[in-house]
């Protein structure tokens, strides 16, 4: 998962990382109709899913409704995963790393599930880790800093064939953020929520000198592969929320938050706990559907209802 980077990166002592159809309270009250191709339990050995049918059969006993986490282990993904179990959902955490989950959940919470999930192994794979019963997909995911120029393309996206056309080669669907979307068209998942960032469209917004777009892109255009995957996303038809928060803060929130249209925050930060908050109340609240967020937080920001927030950005 991203780690954090320097905080000269933003004004105002900003801690940077990375990381109509019907709204889900619609979609989650009727009948879904899924595939009827995925796995059973006993065919889901390769993707080494861990207590999914004792788990998998009490979620559905309790009636709660299930989201998948991508990313679930990360520092923004673990509070998305605590967030949603405190509010009555059932969670499928999805990591590469299962002894790492083990000691980000220690316990046993017979409404979490821990599932293997490589978001750059392809499509079916993760279709069969998020499985049917999922009813919306959260997208935390991030990537370690390394040599690895692709490193931001592997696990976002990747458009690297041909980034800027219309249309995309099919290897694009090995690969990140377009894998997840991919194996939710599969299953008939139509509920997306991105964790991207401010900034990805730096260049049309004549920000290209800004040091936190120059710092991020010289880590393989980290900023410019989560624009991509962005559009993959609106493009693909899936009701989509897309929150962009400000430079990450792993303290406690203060102050209150401030939510803005697409392509208008340079500067600021927000704490992870209420990154999180956003994620999961996107999925309660129609009002963020089809909408891409920019999210801060300040101490003389006046305190909003969530659906005031959501119902204040318009739909592009």
């Amino acid at each position: 998962m991203a780690s954090p980077l320097p905080l000269f990166l933003f004004k105002n002592t900003t801690l940077w990382t990375l990381h109509h159809r019907p709204p889900l309270s619609a979609v989650l009250l009727s009948t879904k109709t899924r595939r009827s191709h995925s796995p059973s339990s006993t065919q889901m050995e390769g993707t080494e899913i861990t207590e999914v049918v004792t788990e998998k059969e009490e979620v559905k006993t309790n009636g709660k409704k299930t989201i998948f986490v991508a990313g679930a282990t990360g520092s923004t993904g673990k509070r998305i995963v605590e967030q949603l179990l405190a509010k009555g959902f059932a969670v499928k955490a999805g990591v590469r790393d299962l002894d790492k989950a083990k000691t980000a959940f220690p316990g046993r919470n017979p409404s979490l599930q821990i599932v293997k999930a490589d978001v750059t192994e392809g499509s079916v794979k993760l279709a069969e880790a998020i499985g049917d019963d999922s009813d919306a997909v959260i997208c935390a995911t991030g990537f370690q800093r390394s040599w690895d120029l692709l490193a931001p393309w592997k696990v976002l996206n990747c458009v690297l064939v041909s980034p800027f056309l219309g249309s995309l080669d099919n290897e694009v669907d090995n690969f990140g953020t377009v894998n997840l979307v991919e194996a939710c068209r599969k299953l008939g998942v139509n509920r997306f929520i991105l964790i991207s960032s401010i900034l990805v469209n730096g260049a049309a917004m004549g920000q290209i000198f800004n040091p936190a777009y120059v710092f991020l892109n010289a880590f393989g255009l980290i900023l410019i592969a989560k624009l991509q995957a962005e559009k993959y996303i609106r493009q693909s038809g899936i009701d989509y929320t897309i929150i962009r928060p400000g430079g990450l803060r792993n303290d406690p929130p203060t102050g209150n938050i401030v939510m803005e249209p697409e392509d208008t925050l340079s500067e600021g930060s927000i704490s992870r706990d209420h990154v999180a908050e956003v994620a999961v109340e996107a999925l309660v609240h129609p009002e963020a559907s089809y909408k891409v967020v920019e999210i801060i937080s300040r101490n003389d920001a006046p305190k909003r209802s969530f659906k005031d927030l959501f119902a204040s950005i318009k739909q592009r």
